[in-house]
């Protein structure tokens, strides 16, 4: 991996960048709370994880996947918090960068703001070693070739060491063990690069 850390003109670049995404404000009047992006980045980042949107306890947090999806997505991962929350290990990125608000019996969708205008942004500032698409969010806007998740899942390739889970919500649970094989290989080819970064 090629590192930038050392390139001033880079930092000055992941920084301000930073610092405009942490000031955003762009779908201030569709939240239910005041803008709060919840977002993991450094520029010596190894794993990129691409999710859906900040919850509740997220957002009051400030800290992504701070939940109960957040420890089913860890253990598939075989990571402890300690190392998911190490900012130079993982680079935790969602769709929507704040908490979206209520929609029936969950969460809201993703505001639609915030991909185009940020992630290119941000992408080009990293050179993760690893991507996770996590949610069909995700899973649309880099992989539409695929009409659902089950098929990115059945039919994805590593070639480009991008990946694809569900998100490990609980409301999941049916189609979680409906096709658990799928999952459990995918989860295996991902543990066995993670090893190979982390270590």
């Amino acid at each position: 991996m090629t590192t930038n850390a050392n390139n001033k003109i880079y930092l000055g670049t992941f920084h301000h960048t930073l610092a405009s995404i942490q000031q955003c404000a762009l779908c201030q009047s569709n939240l239910p709370l005041p803008p709060r992006p919840v977002i993991q980045l450094h520029p010596n980042a190894r794993i990129l994880i691409i999710g859906q949107a900040p919850g509740l306890i997220a957002h009051n947090s400030n800290k992504p996947w701070n939940d109960p999806s957040g420890d089913r997505l860890r253990d598939w991962l075989n990571v402890s918090r300690e190392q998911f929350y190490n900012a130079e290990y993982f680079a935790i990125m969602p769709m929507g960068f704040c908490y979206p608000g209520k929609k029936h019996a969950g969460d809201a969708p993703p505001r639609p703001e915030c991909a185009p205008a940020w992630h290119a942004k941000i992408r080009a500032l990293l050179r993760p070693d690893l991507t996770i698409l996590v949610g069909r969010y995700a899973q649309n806007y880099y992989q539409p070739q695929f009409a659902s998740i089950t098929d990115a899942i059945n039919n994805s390739s590593a070639a480009d060491n991008t990946f694809v889970f569900p998100h490990p919500s609980g409301r999941n649970n049916r189609w979680l063990k409906k096709n658990q094989a799928a999952l459990n290989s995918q989860i295996s080819a991902v543990r066995n690069k993670l090893a190979r970064i982390l270590n």
